[in-house]
């Protein structure tokens, strides 16, 4: 979780940034600040990864409280004043909200934070794993998740969901993987016999399917996946292929 503060001086702009801050999953606001002074004292008695902080605030701006900062967290500035925008990124801003925005604006922006804390928390690239053979293995996945990289036997992926701009993995024996991670870039990883993208938001195990019913892909007694048109035909091409019967 990216630990943040927001900072704004105008009440209804600080309650639609808290708002829009509940609803990113990979954020955890750690205090609504009125003002920069409370935010100085809220950095001082506890870690804070990131800062929406508005720029023209009485007593201290967001600028120059940005400036004072010995340590500098990741930095968003939200303002109503364009010409701020220059120097927000002499301050190493890493995006600049102009007011009003919307949440796609502040998603794509929280979404640079991410990609910025995973680069600079990510550790070494594991060697590759080696089976008793001595030759690589290739039916794992290293995918970076909570700033770690986790490890997924891909021969326990159940499916895949995606979520805008991340995937959840499910798998049989650990709750689901949350990634910054494209559907596409899976597809392109996993073998092509034994996952098959169904839906647009849907990637599927073929060897965990317990059944197939109403257009629906059946996993255990209460997990459906829906079929998308997009993807029946070829769906349907691979059950008949294995179907036996007439």
């Amino acid at each position: 979780m990216i630990r943040c503060i927001a900072i704004d001086d105008e009440p209804l702009a600080l309650t639609q940034i808290t708002g829009y801050i509940s609803k990113v999953p990979f954020l955890q606001l750690v205090k609504a600040c009125s003002n920069a002074l409370e935010a100085l004292d809220v950095i001082a008695s506890q870690p804070v990864d990131l800062i929406f902080a508005d720029i023209n605030m009485p007593d201290l701006s967001g600028m120059d409280f940005i400036k004072s900062l010995v340590k500098k967290p990741l930095v968003i500035f939200t303002t109503a004043y364009s010409e701020y925008a220059i120097e927000g990124y002499r301050v190493d801003a890493i995006d600049y909200l102009l007011k009003p925005f919307g949440y796609s604006d502040f998603l794509k922006a929280a979404n640079k934070a991410l990609r910025q804390m995973e680069l600079l928390n990510a550790p070494p690239s594991p060697p590759p794993v080696k089976e008793e053979n001595g030759q690589p293995e290739n039916n794992a996945l290293y995918i970076k998740a909570d700033y770690k990289m986790v490890r997924i036997d891909m021969n326990k992926i159940i499916y895949i969901e995606s979520q805008n701009e991340y995937v959840r993995i499910f798998t049989e024996d650990q709750k689901p993987v949350m990634s910054l991670l494209s559907m596409k870039l899976l597809e392109e990883r996993l073998p092509l016999d034994k996952f098959m993208r169904v839906h647009r938001s849907y990637m599927v195990n073929l060897s965990k399917i317990t059944a197939v019913a109403n257009n629906r892909i059946i996993f255990g007694k209460d997990v459906y996946i829906p079929i998308g048109n997009q993807y029946k035909d070829k769906f349907t091409l691979y059950l008949e292929t294995h179907f036996l019967g007439k």
